[in-house]
């Protein structure tokens, strides 16, 4: 697929299931910009485009004009040729269902502007970082974790990351994997939907956020996190980001803003 205005191509198409898919974006005759690693790119096609066969049918009709959706980056700006994202297809969306169509190869457009706050800048070097996360929540921290981890500097970074089912954890042996090279990573994926695996899990079974309170981090971390020694990132559902803050606050955490430091720091993905 070719047209105005689309300036990037997929180098890269991972699909973990009917929901669930990985991109690479490649920029088409420019330079991507400089970026921190948590912020966002926006990604667009026309709505000419064409959707893929398992998403609900198109509610009304095309009129040519680009759709455009912020996506968090999953890709470190070390690498420069490409930006990674790690997408939930929505059935009854606009964009993502023709995301899912593309093939390596196509083209889209590709927002020339990366920005967002949600981002390591403002914790201090020496506290220590929790990435909780639902579905592809953890993209930001794919970004945080593959650029800040080879200097963390004895400053632990955790990531709690909630799935429904096994196959939607993309990056579970790319972490195991950085788990094993780097003793100040903590990564404890857990799935809700155990009933459904093909095979046993052999994992954390559940609702992410109960790794705050059932003993798993506190093992992991060797103690429990506190307000004075650790941030909190909370990505992804709106439920989880709710109930999560709520046991954070009932522990002296505080939300974090620009004008009103804290420890809570918060990005709704819908």
């Amino acid at each position: 697929m070719a047209g105005i205005g689309l300036n990037a191509v997929v180098t890269r198409k991972l699909v973990l299931s009917s929901e669930i898919f990985v991109i690479r974006v490649a920029p088409k005759g420019w330079d991507l910009p400089d970026f921190i690693p948590g912020q966002f790119a926006v990604l667009g096609l026309p709505d000419t485009a064409p959707r893929v066969e398992e998403s609900d049918p198109e509610t009304s009709e095309p009129r040519g004009k680009m759709i455009r959706r912020a996506y968090s980056i999953a890709s470190s700006p070390l690498v420069r040729d490409h930006l990674e994202f790690y997408v939930s297809m929505v059935a009854e969306g606009v964009l993502t269902p023709r995301l899912f169509a593309l093939d390596i190869g196509d083209s889209l457009w590709l927002g020339p502007k990366i920005t967002g706050h949600f981002t390591l800048e403002d914790v201090p070097e020496d506290q220590h970082v929790v990435l909780v996360g639902t579905g592809t929540g953890l993209a930001p921290y794919i970004s945080m974790v593959r650029t800040h981890l080879p200097w963390a500097k004895g400053r632990k970074l955790t990531i709690l990351h909630g799935a429904r089912q096994s196959w939607d954890l993309a990056y579970l042996e790319e972490l195991t994997s950085m788990q094993r090279v780097y003793p100040d990573l903590i990564y404890l994926p857990q799935i809700s939907r155990p009933q459904n695996e093909h095979v046993p899990w052999p994992g954390l079974t559940g609702h992410v956020q109960h790794l705050w309170t059932d003993g798993s981090l506190d093992k992991a971390w060797g103690g429990h996190p506190t307000p004075e020694n650790t941030h909190v990132f909370l990505c992804g559902n709106p439920a989880m980001c709710t109930d999560m803050k709520a046991l954070l606050e009932a522990e002296g955490f505080v939300e974090h803003s620009r004008k009103s430091p804290g420890q809570i720091h918060v990005e709704l993905y819908w």
